[in-house]
């Protein structure tokens, strides 16, 4: 995929693998949408942009997601790569951790990431062409302890992400996983502990990760690549991505199936 003059929206740009995806796709030229709930920080990022349109809300709010879908289509007439990014972390033990807590990150990592798809799909569709990323993690593909909630999304992710490439394999959009370890953002410093309070402070993981910058880079160059799983991350985490890493004959045969009528057939017997 040719990325200069594409229309690209981000979701969580205000900080982090969010806001190193703007600047990197406005850097090759791509006009940016910018979403969040932090319109200031979100201005902040603009400016080191290039076109840019700031979308701001929260990504739990259906409505207000419903009106930015709409704006973000009708600014240059279509979106053609969106990036379902936002979202938070967690760093506590599950027998130390409230329901409330799962709902919140399953809400905002999971649901939410998907309305943001769905408000999309049959943009995309009629078009016959975009791309759409999904940012999981290593942790999910690999449950790590103190993250079960934001595993449980993160793995939850993928697998939508997996089964709406298929049905879309016939369309002309891609859809592409990816899966970072440890970046060096606020992730970690934003993460929900047990009672829901933010964490405060960092690990020494993700301080000595990888740049954002760096990983943005390499997630943009493995969509422009037609990559379906992307994986950004470096020692032990990278092993743990590829020992899990789905067989490019899998997603061929999933994909074989759709176009041999499978979702037809299935419809069909509903009737």
């Amino acid at each position: 995929m040719e990325i200069s003059g594409k229309v690209a929206w981000i979701t969580g740009a205000s900080s982090g693998i969010g806001a190193a995806l703007a600047c990197e796709l406005s850097a090759r030229g791509a006009h940016v949408v910018l979403s969040g709930r932090n319109e200031e920080r979100l201005a902040e990022i603009a400016a080191d942009c290039g076109e840019t349109l700031i979308l701001a809300f929260d990504v739990r709010d259906e409505a207000a997601l419903a009106d930015a879908t709409a704006k973000a289509i009708a600014w240059k007439g279509g979106v053609d790569i969106a990036f379902a990014n936002a979202g938070i972390s967690q760093r506590s033990r599950a027998l130390k951790t409230s329901m409330q807590v799962y709902r919140d990150i399953i809400e905002i990592d999971l649901t939410a990431q998907i309305a943001f798809s769905q408000g999309l799909i049959g943009h995309m569709a009629t078009r016959g062409s975009g791309a759409l990323g999904f940012i999981s993690s290593i942790a999910g593909k690999v449950g790590v302890p103190m993250r079960t909630a934001y595993s449980a999304a993160k793995f939850g992710l993928a697998g939508y992400a997996d089964a709406l490439r298929a049905e879309l394999s016939q369309t002309g959009v891609s859809v592409h996983t990816i899966y970072p370890g440890s970046v060096a953002t606020n992730v970690s410093r934003n993460a929900l502990v047990g009672d829901g309070r933010q964490r405060g402070v960092s690990d020494k993981a993700i301080d000595e990760g990888i740049p954002a910058d760096v990983a943005a880079r390499a997630m943009i160059d493995g969509i422009a690549a037609g990559t379906r799983e992307i994986i950004i991350a470096e020692g032990a985490e990278l092993a743990m991505g590829e020992a899990r890493r789905t067989p490019e004959a899998l997603f061929d045969q999933i994909a074989g199936m759709v176009a041999k009528g499978y979702m037809e057939r299935m419809e069909g017997e509903a009737q």
